[in-house]
């Protein structure tokens, strides 16, 4: 039997500066603050976000390494094991898009596959972020 789950309950990421993500989420998604800690003994910021649906636990880590080239380019990061982005659903991609250069967000490209629509983004860290456009009958919107 399956285990029952209430949906997803918080994303984690890395970054290089605490403030200055806490500042890039809340601007181009509209994220709000819920808290702020250290981790004791480990030289670590902690802070938690609310997102539309979920929580992002964002992490800043003294003397942490950037995220390496080759993880910032989607198909590329996908020939490494491990998590590869998350992404949220907008309900039109290209508008979305647009709203987002307008602000400056770093665009990597565009995927338009099996009658989807989406690009990926780097947060201010280099972080992958999808853009999936919830629009049609694909078994992508089914959760809503």
């Amino acid at each position: 039997m399956a285990i029952l789950y209430n949906g997803i309950n918080h994303f984690a990421i890395s970054v290089a500066d605490l403030e200055s993500s806490i500042d890039w989420y809340s601007k181009v998604w509209g994220f709000t603050v819920i808290d702020r800690s250290e981790i004791p003994g480990q030289n670590t910021k902690v802070s938690h976000l609310q997102g539309k649906g979920f929580i992002l636990e964002i992490f800043e880590a003294e003397g942490s390494e950037p995220l390496p080239d080759h993880r910032k380019v989607p198909n590329e990061d996908l020939k490494v094991q491990g998590n590869k982005h998350m992404s949220f659903g907008v309900p039109d991609g290209p508008k979305a898009k647009e709203e987002m250069e307008a602000m400056g967000v770093d665009i990597v490209f565009i995927a338009e596959v099996d009658n989807t629509w989406g690009c990926f983004i780097h947060d201010n860290s280099g972080n992958l972020i999808e853009i999936f456009e919830e629009k049609g009958d694909t078994p992508f919107n089914q959760h809503k």
